[in-house]
């Protein structure tokens, strides 16, 4: 497989839209399994060779676009989309606490790591199954 730095891309770089908007959870708040807000999801990240979603870049702190800083929660994470919120099985200590994301600074030992921290397999990996969530694009 090519390396998870050359095929990941934003929705909006791969100028990808979803068939329904109404399921376009962009901007949408993401919250823990306890209701704590975590941010808000700032952009999808998909693997180009099978163009499906595998991960939300949520960001969180900071005030009026100063100090925000980025993570990426694996789709795997998600439980339940509503309209105007995501729900995940993490905590907010968890998401707070995984390594930040800087675009101009990943590389292949990132998305690893990021995986291990949250105890998922990489979808790169034998034997991996997409999670059954029909309202990705």
């Amino acid at each position: 497989m090519t390396s998870a730095k050359e095929t990941l891309h934003t929705l909006k770089e791969m100028r990808m839209t979803p068939t329904d908007p109404a399921q376009d959870i962009r901007s949408r708040r993401v919250v823990d399994s306890d209701g704590q807000s975590l941010g808000k999801i700032d952009g999808l990240l998909v693997d180009d060779q099978e163009e499906k979603v595998r991960f939300l870049r949520v960001e969180f702190g900071g005030f009026l676009g100063i100090g925000e800083k980025k993570s990426l929660i694996p789709v795997e994470a998600i439980t339940k989309i509503g309209d105007k919120v995501v729900t995940v099985n993490q905590t907010r200590e968890r998401v707070v606490g995984a390594p930040l994301y800087d675009p101009s600074l990943v590389d292949d030992r990132y998305y690893d790591s990021l995986y291990g921290y949250y105890g998922w397999a990489p979808y790169w990996g034998t034997g991996y199954v997409y999670p059954p969530y029909p309202y990705y694009p």
